[in-house]
């Protein structure tokens, strides 16, 4: 006797679709590099070369800057080991002491790239990492905070909803504006 079997049913809303397989920039550099790391990526098992080039094909709101002070606070357990992050470098004023420091990045702001140089650190680009470690070893891949973005901060549970801290889109903050249903108990409610 055949034996019918269920199928699974599958909810695709939320599938992402599209990956991308290119950059969209049209950056000659980027470009260079890309052709670099699909062939390392393609060439080795490393998964340290697919990732990178996987953020070579980022749009630049997904390649957040990241600061000096957290490159210092990551790189403090690794002291020998070449930070690698696929986007900029940022100067923080906060940092006072800048310890000497191995780097690879994209870009670095004039005044990061003048202290890490100070403290007698190294810059190095990426094709020249390709050719230090062509399988990442002795590297720590770092990235900036992706959601840190304004945009971010209004993204979640309805605002106004019990738990909820997402921000709404107001026009200004202040007594009259959007102080009285749901924000206290005489109209209404309070959450």
């Amino acid at each position: 006797p055949q034996v019918a079997t269920m199928g699974i049913d599958i909810v695709h809303k939320h599938k992402k679709l599209h990956k991308r397989t290119a950059p969209a920039s049209e950056d000659p550099y980027i470009r260079l590099l890309v052709k670099l790391y699909r062939f390392l990526a393609r060439r080795t098992d490393a998964p340290f070369n697919q990732v990178v080039l996987k953020r070579l094909f980022m749009a630049r709101s997904k390649r957040q800057p990241l600061s000096l002070s957290k490159l210092i606070r990551f790189m403090g357990p690794h002291p020998n080991k070449i930070a690698v992050v696929v986007g900029t470098i940022t100067d923080d004023v906060r940092i006072h002491t800048v310890p000497k420091l191995k780097v690879c990045a994209l870009r670095l702001s004039e005044g990061a790239r003048a202290r890490i140089l100070k403290a007698g650190g190294e810059i190095i680009t990426f094709d020249q990492l390709a050719l230090q470690s062509p399988e990442g070893q002795n590297t720590v891949l770092l990235q900036g905070p992706r959601k840190s973005r304004e945009c971010f901060k209004h993204m979640g549970a309805a605002p106004g909803t019990p738990n909820a801290h997402t921000k709404p889109f107001v026009r200004s903050k202040g007594r009259k504006f959007e102080r009285a249903r749901g924000r206290r108990k005489s109209r209404g409610f309070r959450n």
